[in-house]
């Protein structure tokens, strides 16, 4: 069972290099790994400017199972919104802009190749 303790490793190592990705680029991090019942898992909620931000993080060691955008299919894109709606409403908000972005990280050499996609979806 050492494998999913890896993964769960490698996928905060990831999260935290978007955190601060996105903090770099002028953002605040408001929430890290929402969770709403068992809808599913939002990685990050942060402000951008006036826009309230769900950031999906994905990455990739290798391409052999595909690329790291290709990982949000329509089905986790439907989850992630449904999760968003459940945000907002244990928040109280109600009338704010909102975007879906995506940070794909690609772990193929020693420095992380990081991409930013702004509302993906």
């Amino acid at each position: 069972m050492a494998q999913p303790a890896n993964n769960r490793a490698a996928g905060k190592t990831s999260e935290d290099l978007a955190a601060e990705f996105l903090t770099a680029k002028g953002m605040r991090i408001v929430k890290r790994n929402f969770h709403f019942g068992r809808v599913g898992e939002i990685d990050i909620i942060a402000e951008d400017g006036q826009a309230l931000v769900f950031v999906e993080v994905k990455a990739r060691s290798s391409t052999l199972y595909g690329t790291p955008e290709e990982a949000i299919t329509p089905s986790k894109q439907r989850a992630i919104r449904k999760v968003a709606a459940g945000y907002l409403y244990t928040q109280g908000i109600t009338d704010r802009e909102c975007r879906f972005d995506v940070i794909a990280i690609r772990l193929f050499s020693n420095e992380p190749e990081i991409t930013h996609l702004i509302a993906a979806f």
